[in-house]
């Protein structure tokens, strides 16, 4: 069994009800190695990050050739199994999101998030449309042998308005859950919900998802140790990271040219 696949199976096996597995997004390689040497499982890319990092705007605009780039880097500086951000797929049809994900595996990922936020809109592809990038990129995985993790994320709960009442946030999380299910059809081995902090709909999602729930941390989320406690399988630290870091930085600038 060639190490890929032993790492896209130890991906899948770290995600389990209750002991989420934790991700520290990273941005380059340098990044990588260091969360690498904190204990972590395994290395998360997140877009907005490596977009900001690289100099470009979040929603692909970096270049797809340097996002593989990226990728050849990261995995050229750590043992640990790979996951890579490919926002919206990096296509337009389910033939483009195909060839993205080849040259993805190819590069050395074993897992990936694939968003149903139509780029450049306030929109979302229909669940039919998504169902078939998401098969789309199982079938590429399949092709080359490789039992990706495919973590499909939805972006209802970032469009939707934070001041929603009980009874929109309920409606938004059946329509997640719909998604969920017809995901999970697909092929998605995950299902990621950033921009949800309602208690009540992430432990109804955690109850009810025939998917894995991976929740983005901010400061507005539940604490880990209740996200835990309410069957969360996954969880991400999102832009955070990097952001903390440029901070730093410039405080370290800062301090540096106002020493007198």
């Amino acid at each position: 069994m060639s190490t890929q696949i032993q790492q896209a199976q130890q991906l899948h096996d770290l995600h389990v009800k209750g002991n989420p597995l934790i991700l520290v997004n990273i941005w380059d390689a340098g990044s990588a190695a260091v969360i690498e040497r904190t204990g972590a499982k395994v290395i998360a890319t997140g877009s907005w990050s490596v977009a900001t990092a690289h100099g470009y705007e979040d929603g692909q605009a970096v270049p797809f050739a340097q996002v593989i780039a990226n990728l050849k880097q990261i995995k050229d500086n750590v043992q640990l199994p790979i996951t890579i951000d490919i926002e919206s797929g990096y296509g337009d049809t389910p033939e483009h999101v195909s060839q993205s994900v080849q040259m993805i595996i190819e590069a050395g990922a074993v897992g990936i998030n694939i968003e149903d936020q139509i780029i450049g809109e306030q929109r979302l592809y229909s669940v039919e449309e998504q169902c078939a990038r998401i098969v789309s990129a199982r079938q590429a995985a399949d092709q080359l042998g490789i039992p990706l993790f495919i973590n499909a994320r939805t972006d209802i709960f970032l469009q939707a308005d934070p001041l929603s009442s009980v009874s929109m946030q309920k409606e938004h999380t059946e329509h997640a859950l719909m998604r969920a299910t017809a995901y999970a059809n697909a092929g998605a081995n995950g299902f990621f919900v950033p921009g949800l902090s309602d208690p009540s709909s992430i432990q109804m999602l955690c109850t009810h998802s025939p998917l894995p729930i991976n929740i983005m941390f901010t400061t507005d989320t539940p604490s880990l140790k209740e996200l835990s406690s309410w069957g969360v399988s996954r969880i991400s630290y999102g832009p955070s990271p990097y952001q903390q870091v440029m901070h730093t930085l410039q405080k370290i600038g800062q301090d540096a040219l106002s020493y007198e």
